[in-house]
Formats: C-alpha cells, sequence, structure tokens
C-alpha cells in the first residue's frame, strides 16, 4: 500500500493577530504568555515531527504542492473575496471574518494549504496513491465561498474536490467531517446539490453556535445529502464509534461515493480546549479503521484526509499519528501516554446508556428516507 503525505513548512507559518485563546486582547482581555489563536503552527508541526522520530514518516510517500491557482480557487471563492484577501494579504495582514486573523503572506499560504489538499486527492484519484493524507494549514472546512470565519481562510476540500471534477476524475464524493465543530463551509457550498454528500458530527452548540442542526438536511436537489450529527459533551469513544457504525458508515453504503475525504480534526479529544468530547488516540485510530474499510468496499480505496483543528500541541501529535498509521497500514507506533487516564474518564454506565439511545434516535431519523 501507498500512502500519501503532503505538507509543506511554509504552511507552518501562516500567522494570526493578537488573540488570548479566542479572543481579541483589549480592554478586560490579557496577552496570553504564548500569544496567539489556539490555531497554532505547534500541534501540526509536533505531529510531524513524531512522525520523524518513529520512523513512520518514512513508510510514507511525502510531498509537497504547489499552490491552488486562481482559477481552483474560483470555483468556490467569488473574485472580490480573493482580490480584498490578496489585497489585504500583501499589505500585512488583516481580518475579514471572526477568528480569522493573518499576517502578510497569508493568502499565498491559504493557496498552498489548499494546494496540498488538491494534489492529495489528484494522486489518489489518479492511482498514484493508494490513500492520502494533507497536513493542511491553515485548516478549511468553515470558510465559506465569501465568508472566512473559524481560522478558516480557504475552503480547501471544496477547492480539492472541484479541481478533481474539473480534471473528469471525480463525480459523486462523501465528505464526512469529525472535527469537534461543525463543518458549515462544505454545508453551505453543498447545499443544493446532490452529487456531494456532506456528514457532520460535532459537538451541538459549539461553533458556530446557531448552525450543524439534525433538520439541516439540504435544499432542492441537495435534499438528503447533507447530515449533521449534533452531539452533547462527553459522549466519548464508545459514542463516537456507534456514530461511524450505526449512522456514517449505512450513509455512506447508500449513496456510494467514488471517494471519500475525511475533514479530520483532533478537537474532540479529551483534552483539547475548544471541544469537551471525551475522544482518545484510540477513536481516531478506529474511527479511520472503519472509513478505510467503507472506502474498500464502495470506491476501491480512494480516501484522502485533509487536516482541520485540534489545539492540544502536547496530544493531538499522539491522535495523528495514531490516524495516519492506522491510513497507511503500518505497526509503527506512538503508544499513547494518556491511555490509562482515558479509560477512566469515559461515560459511566447510565451516561452511556443514554448516549446510546440518542444516537439510535439519531440514526433513525437521519436514515429513515433514501
Amino acid at each position: 500500500m501507498t500512502t500519501g503525505f503532503f505538507h509543506d513548512e511554509r504552511c507552518f507559518w501562516h500567522s494570526g493577530g493578537n488573540y488570548a485563546l479566542t479572543l481579541p486582547v483589549g480592554d478586560l482581555v490579557q496577552p496570553l504568555a504564548a500569544g496567539g489563536l489556539p490555531e497554532s503552527p505547534e500541534t501540526k508541526r509536533r505531529l510531524k515531527n513524531l512522525m520523524e522520530v518513529t520512523g513512520l514518516l518514512s513508510e510514507l510517500t511525502v510531498a509537497s504542492a504547489p499552490e491552488a491557482t486562481r482559477d481552483d480557487l474560483l470555483r468556490i471563492h467569488p473574485d472580490s473575496y480573493l482580490d480584498e484577501f490578496k489585497e489585504k494579504s500583501d499589505a500585512g495582514g488583516g481580518e475579514m471574518g471572526p477568528r480569522t486573523p493573518f499576517g502578510k503572506g497569508a493568502y499565498e499560504i491559504a493557496a498552498l494549504s489548499a494546494g496540498l489538499s488538491k494534489a492529495a486527492l489528484l494522486a489518489v484519484m489518479q492511482g498514484k496513491m493508494d490513500n492520502a493524507y494533507a497536513l493542511s494549514r491553515p485548516p478549511g472546512h468553515h470558510c465559506l465561498p465569501d465568508w472566512p470565519n473559524g481560522f478558516c481562510l480557504l475552503a480547501n476540500i471544496p477547492i480539492a474536490i472541484e479541481a478533481a471534477r474539473a480534471q473528469g476524475l471525480l463525480g459523486r464524493v462523501a465528505i464526512v467531517d469529525w472535527d469537534v465543530h461543525h463543518g458549515n463551509g462544505a454545508e453551505a457550498i453543498y447545499y443544493d446539490r446532490d452529487d456531494t454528500l456532506t456528514i457532520s458530527v460535532h459537538q451541538e452548540f459549539n461553533y458556530p453556535i446557531d448552525g450543524g442542526a439534525i433538520t439541516d438536511r439540504g435544499r432542492g436537489a441537495g435534499d438528503g445529502f447533507n447530515m449533521n450529527i449534533p452531539l452533547p459533551p462527553g459522549v466519548g469513544h464508545d459514542g463516537y464509534l456507534a456514530v461511524m457504525d450505526r449512522i456514517i458508515t449505512p450513509a455512506l453504503e447508500r449513496f456510494r461515493p467514488e471517494a471519500i475525504i475525511v475533514a479530520c480534526g483532533y478537537d474532540a479529544s479529551i483534552f483539547d480546549p475548544l471541544g469537551r468530547m471525551a475522544c482518545s488516540a484510540d477513536t481516531f485510530r478506529l474511527m479511520t479503521r472503519r472509513i478505510k474499510e467503507t472506502a474498500a468496499r464502495l470506491c476501491g480505496g480512494k480516501l484522502l484526509l485533509v487536516h482541520e483543528g485540534g489545539y492540544s500541541e502536547a496530544y493531538v501529535p499522539f491522535c495523528g499519528h495514531a490516524t495516519i498509521a492506522e491510513l497507511a497500514g503500518s505497526a509503527t507506533d506512538a503508544p499513547d501516554p494518556l491511555a490509562h487516564t482515558m479509560e477512566r474518564r469515559q461515560p459511566n454506565a447510565r451516561t452511556a446508556a443514554f448516549f446510546d439511545d440518542l444516537i439510535g434516535e439519531m440514526a433513525q431519523e437521519l436514515l429513515a428516507n433514501p
């Protein structure tokens, strides 16, 4: 098996503004010692470093990619948005939406981030690689065509999808978003279309607080092709695997995509500052195993994971390592140093039974109509 790993050091050089967590510094909000947004380069850089130290990186086909072209970006974003972004980027940076500050050169770095996703998807669809992982930064799953938010400046995954479609390499595609926050970007872009199934499993009322309802199913031709799975805090390892088995896998089997793309955030881990879902590195390993098996059955294994959120600098590398090792079918391991803690922090039997009933009800509602 050949697994691609697409990354570029320049993506780690993207910088945000003067924030403390997600709050602009000023008035009564004091600067943090480390400074900046929680979306920092260190979670991604430390993941790549861990893979080098364990030897996993040497088992992958490692590549960079050129920036996504203006034509690539225009398939998703209007001229006016790109022009404003480029102008502010060239002038030293700024902010165009909530929690999306950027510095000088961010336009080119964001285009590179999208380019990594594009190149990875094209490699998979052309048969050059069995599957791939794009360490894209800045992330993209919150970005709407003309409105950035939630650290996301360009819609990386839709840009990659439409580039593959423009080359005649892809028709029906499914996006599975297991970032802890609602995948509102892909939802908005594909809400009226039936050639793209968008599935978002997320913590309810986290971010954005006014989206991600189970009743938001799509519109017109897209009716039924958008699925939201909003979960209460604390669902944990067993709950996420139940969602995979009882909702996501059956939905994929019914849709029968030609490729599956995962918006792969690690902020559902129990140690993340922006989520409260109690997942572990093993949760991500086993979710990857399930989605990989499903891709093998449905679309010849054509699977791409694109890095999104995850803000624990200490723990994201272990979640990412477990995910990528599973994707590559590798025995190279980075043992989770907090596994023993995770075992004691899962829901008790009564709470787990409540979550199981809730997931069963959601499965009935989401899968009731073909």
